[in-house]
């Protein structure tokens, strides 16, 4: 099968199209034949080498944490799906999904009237917000400022948190700006100047923080909040030098997927896919994903 793979670390460009083994589901496994992989901002970091201190990869690797498909081969002990569905859900390591099969041994069916690109926006997206909302503890009348409102984690945070009742400051560029409206936050750009304009919209200020963005907010944030209390990173390594609490161990959770995926067929909420590309263009797809404004989700299609 053809797969994307990188021997060395380095920048987009080490990434390569070739042919690799076809693997074989073991006991509680599914394969996937793969219609969708989602490109994830970590999948960059793996790629660069960033995150071998806490992530050692070995090489050559498959990178790709999300995929929806349809299932191909069923493993050992495998019940409640047959070959055929289509299924949405996390690659199991070593075999990634930037490939033609994957497999997996956490997967949701994907509801009728939902697509394999609009299906595979979710899994990161979904189990990092939800993960993050319950570590911050954000509760009906508190205002969260989320850091990167407009990215494919933080349109989800946006929608889960207006829906528990809070309210949400999200920071975006300009251009974004519009569509964090729309996901029921209250919109303001990044950078200089950010303490004062979210302490105009904010005079009694902000209860917890979401940085999603990773692009030096947290001593903002922390001046923001008086303190690091109630402050979580998904993406900022400052956070273990500045004692902020920094969320990189996921818990996937197929009911919460499953629930998102229904209410976005109910047209409840959303997700954006900011660029689409053929499996071969993986170094674009990347290097619009490296960028950090992407403003949604990228997706490559096998």
């Amino acid at each position: 099968m053809k797969a994307i793979t990188f021997d060395t670390f380095g920048g987009p460009e080490v990434l390569r199209l070739v042919e690799v083994p076809l693997p074989s589901p073991g006991p509680g496994q599914i394969r996937v034949q793969i219609r969708a992989a989602g490109v994830n901002p970590f999948d960059g970091k793996v790629r660069s080498g960033a995150m071998e201190a806490i992530f050692p990869t070995s090489l050559p690797a498959v990178p790709g944490i999300e995929l929806a498909g349809v299932v191909d081969a069923l493993g050992d002990g495998v019940t409640g799906v047959a070959v055929g569905d289509r299924v949405v859900g996390w690659a199991d390591a070593p075999t990634g999904s930037y490939a033609e099969y994957a497999l997996t041994t956490t997967w949701a069916p994907i509801p009728d009237g939902l697509d394999f690109v609009a299906a595979v926006t979710l899994p990161v997206a979904v189990e990092t917000a939800n993960r993050v909302l319950n570590q911050l503890k954000v509760t009906t009348g508190e205002t969260l400022l989320v850091h990167g409102a407009s990215g494919a984690v933080g349109q989800v945070a946006v929608q889960l948190a207006v829906a528990r009742g809070v309210t949400v400051i999200g920071t975006a560029a300009e251009k974004n700006q519009d569509r964090v409206r729309a996901l029921g936050a209250v919109p303001t750009g990044y950078g200089p100047g950010l303490v004062d304009r979210v302490r105009a919209l904010a005079p009694d200020g902000v209860d917890a923080v979401f940085d999603v963005a990773g692009k030096g907010a947290l001593p903002d944030s922390i001046e923001l909040r008086g303190g690091v209390e109630r402050i979580v990173t998904i993406a900022d390594p400052d956070a273990f030098r500045l004692g902020v609490a920094f969320s990189g161990a996921d818990e996937r959770s197929t009911d919460d997927l499953v629930a998102f995926a229904d209410r976005m067929v109910r047209g409840e909420v959303s997700t954006v896919v900011a660029g689409r590309y053929e499996l071969a263009r993986a170094a674009d797809a990347h290097r619009l994903s490296d960028g950090g404004h992407a403003g949604g989700k990228v997706v490559l299609i096998p």
